[in-house]
């Protein structure tokens, strides 16, 4: 953990109003909130989405600069602290172009967006069925799922797609609009709506400063997208998978060592500049702990930004220290989910990060996931963890 210098000046306690600016000419900002905390006399700056909680504790202060470096994912802040704020740039070292915006945060601020609450009207509440890019070539479904706390105006909620989900939004709604954004050090998400006469939502929705596009959504209950399990699919499922790649101390690992021998296998294939991936890791680690005595084995296939093994290790090993995981973690060399596909020929094809390979005792594939619905999808989470680990208890006793 990297602390700050005794004799430069000391972090403002409290609660702050961050803000990226998406676009400086149009007044873009995707607003979060954050709270600054000391543990130990050492400051930790926690990022607050909806129910999630980031604790960021790699801080460095120089004089009035701070250096800010976000957990598990190669992005970070340089910033300048004046009297009640921070002032300077986000970058994200997985871009190469349009990977730093300007930011600033301001003390004693708690709104997320700077409206006035209204008299309380729920209209956003509920399951919408979601077009994104409508009308064009690259338009995709999704199921936004919003939530009005306590018939309010402030608005909790994600949107879930065949590969994973938005993770933890948050905002208000401000008389007919909606307003929502998402900062985890990967995921720089703004979305802002408007819900019309005829009952449809029409918005837009900002990723960082790289990608922005139309979506529209309509209130429907019963809208389901494909299952996560007719995605990808095993070419045939009488072979026997065999995979083989270094560990992180560059062992070459394979299915066929009989550290795995007879026993059930999950393969999560992975990154570690994925928030979905970040999610599942979390939830794995758990489960593992929870069947490792019954022989239950995980094997994380790591596909990274780079191809060179010691900037991969890095990475992957912060992954591997947050969520202390305890399975085996490889380094593939390889980047993308062509590559992913080509060195996993056993599969029709890669279609997201993470997928996820349920293995029985004879290294049988006996289901295939793809995408992950992490906690921010509520139902949708725990209806993923009581079918995974009643699947788990079925194959540990076969």
């Amino acid at each position: 953990m990297l602390v700050s210098n005794l004799l430069s000046a000391r972090l403002k306690e409290g609660s702050y109003r961050a803000v990226l600016l998406l676009d400086e000419k149009e007044n873009i900002e995707l607003p979060f909130n954050f709270d600054i905390v000391y543990k130990k006399r050492k400051p930790n700056i926690v990022i607050k989405n909806g129910d999630e909680r980031i604790v960021v504790d790699e801080i460095k202060i120089k004089g009035d600069s701070v250096f800010i470096k976000m957990p598990v994912f190669d992005t970070e802040f340089k910033c300048v602290q004046k009297s009640d704020s921070l002032e300077g740039l986000w970058i994200n070292h997985y871009r190469k172009e349009q990977n730093v915006i300007k930011f600033y945060a301001k003390h004693g601020e708690t709104n997320r967006f700077n409206f006035i609450p209204g008299k309380a009207n729920p209209v956003f509440e509920g399951k919408w069925e979601v077009t994104f890019s409508h009308g064009t070539k690259d338009s995709s479904k999704a199921i936004g799922v919003f939530h009005h706390a306590e018939q309010t105006d402030y608005v909790t909620g994600t949107f879930i797609t065949e590969t994973g989900d938005y993770r933890f939004l948050e905002g208000m709604k401000n008389q007919n609009k909606l307003y929502l954004s998402c900062f985890d050090g990967s995921h720089a998400f703004l979305f802002m709506a408007a819900l019309g006469e005829d009952g449809q939502i029409r918005g837009t929705f900002y990723s960082g400063l790289h990608w922005k596009e139309n979506w529209i959504a309509v209130k429907n209950s019963d809208f389901k997208l494909r299952s996560a399990e007719e995605i990808t699919f095993v070419k045939d499922r009488n072979e026997k998978i065999n995979i083989s790649f270094p560990d992180l101390n560059k062992k070459m690992i394979s299915l066929s060592d009989k550290k795995f021998e007879n026993k059930p296998v999950i393969i999560q294939i992975m990154g570690s500049w994925c928030p979905n991936c970040m999610d599942e890791t979390n939830y794995l680690s758990q489960v593992y702990q929870e069947y490792k005595g019954q022989g239950l084995e995980i094997i994380a296939l790591a596909y990274e930004k780079t191809t060179d093994f010691e900037k991969a290790k890095k990475q992957v090993s912060r992954l591997v220290k947050k969520y202390n995981v305890g399975y085996t973690v490889l380094l593939t060399q390889q980047t993308g989910k062509d590559k992913a596909s080509e060195s996993l020929s056993f599969l029709n094809k890669v279609s997201a990060f993470p997928t996820t390979i349920f293995l029985n005792k004879q290294h049988q594939v006996v289901k295939v996931h793809t995408g992950f619905s992490g906690p921010a999808t509520g139902n949708d989470y725990l209806s993923f963890k009581e079918s995974t680990e009643a699947l788990i208890r079925k194959l540990v006793k076969e």
